[in-house]
């Protein structure tokens, strides 16, 4: 009998997630057409007129501004919506997270939802 081996792709928890207080759970999105490529750990806010999640903005006034989502994958939006998979809840490290050009995650980190934990690796202080 022949033996049947597939890899599937590996993922490197140990740079993204800060801990397990909070177990990492996922929802399906669909992402906005138009934005690049995102890249796993992108903190996504969702659009209140269309229900499309888009790269959170704190200067947007569309509800993206408000950050709920973390982008679980890579994912190129440049010609097309996209479906992907992010994390609802979990606890993440936060130099893994990245935000629109101009903001900073200490100035998105607070319109989080409660169910996402951002922290700073042992010895260093969450700003």
């Amino acid at each position: 009998m022949a033996n049947i081996s597939t890899t599937f792709g590996t993922v490197d928890n140990q740079s993204f997630f800060a801990g397990t207080e909070v177990s990492a759970m996922t929802t399906a999105v669909t992402l906005l057409a138009g934005q690049g490529k995102l890249k796993r750990g992108s903190v996504l806010g969702k659009i209140t007129a269309n229900g499309k999640y888009a790269l959170v903005n704190k200067a947007a006034t569309d509800g993206s501004q408000i950050a709920s989502l973390v982008l679980s994958e890579d994912v190129d939006t440049t010609g097309a919506d996209v479906n992907a998979v992010a994390y609802k809840t979990g606890v993440f490290r936060y130099d893994a997270l990245k935000v629109a050009a101009g903001d900073s995650v200490a100035t998105t980190k607070m319109s989080f939802a409660p169910s996402i934990s951002i922290t700073k690796l042992i010895g260093g202080k969450q700003p």
